[in-house]
């Protein structure tokens, strides 16, 4: 398994918020190879991880980062990385 790990700055939190749930992660869950992901947020910085099936999957997924920010977030970084264990 691979994760996607994106920071993001967020600009317009109430606007976005909503974009994020009602868009952003349906669309991700949905996609290939998804196994789960968390949006975390602490004033304006968001950080998420995605954990996907295949090293494939988490870069598409990392590509999709970028284009799937809502208005009033700005993706600042995108890193994918190996999942060397969990619990």
């Amino acid at each position: 398994m691979h994760a996607v790990i994106v920071r993001v700055t967020i600009s317009d939190p109430e606007s976005s918020e909503p974009a994020l749930r009602e868009q952003v992660v349906p669309r991700v869950s949905q996609a290939p190879g998804f196994v789960a992901g968390y949006w975390t947020r602490k004033d304006n910085s968001g950080l998420s991880m995605t954990v996907w099936e295949s090293e494939d999957a988490a870069n598409n997924a990392g590509e999709m980062a970028r284009s799937l920010a809502p208005e009033g977030v700005t993706v600042e970084h995108v890193e994918v990385r190996e999942v060397v264990t969990s619990a």
